[in-house]
């Protein structure tokens, strides 16, 4: 479990080493936030003998989202290091093409610790994540951009979600009435399944 929770701060670390550096060529866009290294060490004299150790950070313990990314949370929203979490998630999600996303983004500030991936079923690149891939379709569907997202110049998520809807409901439209009906409801009944399953 250790090894695994190294795995994926670390991962994710590159990842928001690489929005930083696009990011900080922007003018205006300012601070990044930083993913904090976290090492493993062996303690073969010791009765737990791997353990993890990483920089002790002080002040206020934030929340910016939450694995589901269902969690409400003002400072995530309003506050600076919030909004540029939420762009960092989305800048993931994109260069990623929606195979990976960063979750669980809470710390001190701009410093981030204990984060969480969600990667689809299959992983992406060799490497699987620790979280739902649930995770993933409902940050598509909540995700808010911001001026950060702006600024990156990210694609809007609810235009690529409604496109994706019209398709649908477009090639419904040819078919006939007894069998749109057929097949539109069971699909609505099984996505709010799926969707109140996911809260508990």
């Amino acid at each position: 479990f250790v090894t695994q929770e190294c795995h994926v701060q670390n991962t994710a670390r590159e990842y928001a080493k690489l929005y930083a550096a696009e990011a900080e060529m922007l003018e205006g866009f300012g601070e990044v936030p930083e993913i904090i290294p976290i090492f493993l060490i062996h303690r073969p004299a010791n009765n737990i003998p791997y353990a993890t150790v990483e920089e002790e950070l002080v002040g206020e313990f934030v929340k910016y989202s939450v694995r589901d990314g269902k969690e409400v949370n003002f400072l995530r929203r309003d506050s600076e290091a919030g909004k540029k979490c939420c762009t960092f998630q989305h800048w993931v999600y994109e260069k990623t093409s929606g195979n990976l996303l960063v979750t669980d983004l809470q710390g001190v500030g701009m410093k981030l610790t204990d984060v969480g991936i969600a990667t689809l079923a299959k992983g992406y690149k060799g490497f699987k994540g620790n979280c739902s891939f649930s995770f993933i379709e409902q940050f598509r569907a909540l995700h808010q951009c911001n001026e950060y997202c702006e600024m990156l110049g990210l694609k809007s998520l609810r235009t690529t979600h409604q496109k994706q809807r019209k398709a649908t409901s477009t090639k419904s439209k040819n078919l006939p009435n007894s069998s749109t009906v057929k097949k539109m409801v069971p699909k609505k009944a099984r996505e709010h399944r799926d969707f109140i399953s996911s809260e508990h």
